[in-house]
C-alpha cells in the first residue's frame, strides 16, 4: 500500500494515511453520515461520547468478522486543545476513533504544525485559512461538501473540534449537541456533523 491510495474494505472506500511495517492508518475517502458528536447537552469528552461509543459497537458489527480481526485496536492519547487549553479526556483505546487536531494539522494531511503551535494574535476560532494544506482536508457527503467532526475538544468541553467544508480546522469546535445553524447539508437537510472514520488496519 501507499499513502494516498484508495482501498476497499467492509462498506467503504479508505483512503490510506500512513504505513507502518505491520499496519496501516485509513480514513474513510468520504463522509459517510451524518451525527451528533454526543447524544445530550454537558460537557463531554471523546472518551465518554456517544460518538466514540457508536463507532466502536454499532458500526464496529458492520465489518465481517474476518475484517474485525484485522482492525489493530490502538491507545489514543488526547492532548488538550492548543489554543484553549481545553481537557480533551483521558487515552483511550479504540478500534475505530476520529482523527484529533495534531493528526489533521501536523501528520497525515501536510505537516502545518508551526501554525497550529504558533497562531497569529487575532486567531480565535479558525485555523489559517491561506493553509496551503487545507484543501487536502476537504471532504464531501453524497456529493457535496461537508463539514466532519474530529475527536478533540473545542474552546471548551461542550465543543468538538472540525474541519469545515473548504477543509479549514474549526479549533474553537462546534456544540456537540444540537448544533444551531442554518447551514443544512442540502441533499438530507441535516446540520448535524459529518463522520469520517479513521482505524488501523492489520498488514500481515
Amino acid at each position: 500500500m501507499e499513502i494516498g491510495e484508495i482501498i476497499t474494505f467492509g462498506l467503504y472506500q479508505w483512503k490510506v494515511l500512513a504505513v507502518e511495517p505491520e499496519r496501516t492508518l485509513l480514513i474513510t475517502k468520504d463522509i459517510i453520515g451524518q451525527r451528533p458528536y454526543h447524544n445530550q447537552a454537558g460537557e463531554v469528552s471523546w472518551s465518554t461520547s456517544d460518538i466514540r461509543q457508536y463507532l466502536n459497537n454499532e458500526f464496529f458489527t458492520t465489518f465481517t468478522e474476518d475484517e474485525r480481526q484485522k482492525i489493530l485496536p490502538v491507545v489514543n492519547e488526547n492532548p488538550a486543545n492548543e489554543w484553549y487549553k481545553t481537557d480533551a479526556g483521558e487515552a483511550t483505546l479504540d478500534k475505530i476513533f476520529l482523527l484529533s487536531i495534531e493528526e489533521v494539522a501536523a501528520k497525515y494531511f501536510g505537516d502545518s504544525s508551526r501554525l497550529l503551535y504558533q497562531p497569529a494574535k487575532k486567531q480565535r476560532y479558525w485555523f489559517q485559512r491561506k493553509d496551503v494544506h487545507n484543501p487536502l482536508r476537504s471532504a464531501v457527503y453524497q456529493g457535496d461538501i461537508w463539514w466532519w467532526w474530529l475527536r478533540s475538544s473545542g474552546k471548551n468541553q461542550r465543543t468538538a473540534v472540525y474541519i469545515w467544508g473548504n477543509g479549514v480546522i474549526g479549533i474553537q469546535g462546534n456544540s456537540t449537541f444540537n448544533y444551531s445553524s442554518n447551514t443544512i447539508h442540502p441533499q438530507t437537510h441535516d446540520n448535524s456533523g459529518g463522520l469520517r472514520p479513521a482505524l488501523w488496519l492489520k498488514l500481515t
